[in-house]
């Protein structure tokens, strides 16, 4: 098994346990290895040390927040350059964010301003800093992932993909509170190139979500479905079980379990490995 997003600490929020706690939970269980996400930090050093300690393999990247000014191509050349796998568009920080009222770091800390960010064609003005950072993306070979931006967002950015000759697109748990698509939004998604996500995290925390839900959603994505855990908060289970356990609640709504498996075991790693 692969989990492709996982949280540790340390992080601006409280987590299970640190890099090396989630890392030998993963060794423990069997897993071949884990994608680090943090929201307000690059975890692509924190990923080298995870993977010397336990010889799992390990990738990190970056979430184009404030923490770095947002949609920054510089940010992304440097974590690209020092061997990140994958680029998160704004998650904690994204316009839809504050829109939901969901968590960010200037909740944490009110002096800090109340920074959001956007992309075409929500945010026009953005169009060539996030131009430039999908050509770094497509040079690096790395993944692209939507993180919490909006639906008409999601389309510009696999649009932008396709000409860029960007071949790793994911689509970040699109069925989440942000962005909030439903299935039928996301296999046109899908059918217009990209993974969609389904994580463990929607089933133990987001409101009105049912397996039901997850699984018509799985299905949308058909062969191109990740399943990852998101896991790392203190009220979840760890990554690892986090993970199994979606697969099982799946499994029990009629689902293949083979396919369940296979997309939280050999498409992400797929995805994510260099060539």
């Amino acid at each position: 098994m692969f989990d492709s997003h996982v949280h540790a600490g340390p992080d601006v929020v409280q987590r299970i346990g640190d890099d090396a706690d989630v890392a030998d939970a993963f060794d423990l269980a069997g897993f071949s290895g884990f994608v680090l996400k943090a929201h307000y930090e690059a975890t692509v050093g924190r990923a080298h040390a995870a993977a010397r300690l336990t010889g799992q393999t390990v990738y990190g990247g970056i979430a184009l927040n404030q923490h770095c000014g947002g949609v920054n191509p510089t940010a992304v050349a440097t974590a690209l350059s020092s061997g990140g796998r994958v680029v998160w568009m704004p998650t904690a920080d994204a316009h839809t964010q504050r829109t939901a009222g969901l968590p960010r770091l200037c909740h944490q800390e009110p002096r800090l301003p109340s920074r959001t960010y956007a992309v075409p064609p929500v945010e026009p003005a953005a169009g060539a800093d996030t131009e430039l950072v999908l050509a770094l993306v497509a040079d690096h070979d790395a993944v692209l992932a939507t993180g919490h931006l909006s639906d008409e967002e999601c389309h510009w950015l696999s649009e932008r993909s396709r000409f860029y000759g960007i071949n790793r697109l994911m689509f970040t748990h699109p069925s989440y509170t942000v962005p909030g698509l439903r299935p039928a939004e996301v296999r046109s998604l899908v059918e217009a190139g990209g993974y969609a996500e389904v994580t463990a995290f929607q089933l133990f925390h987001q409101s009105g979500c049912t397996p039901a839900m997850l699984a018509r959603v799985a299905e949308a994505a058909g062969d191109k479905l990740i399943l990852s855990s998101d896991a790392g908060q203190p009220d979840s289970p760890s990554p690892p079980e986090a993970l199994m356990m979606l697969i099982d609640v799946l499994a029990a709504e009629g689902l293949d379990r083979s396919w369940l498996e296979a997309a939280a075991s050999t498409t992400p790693t797929s995805l994510f490995a260099p060539r």
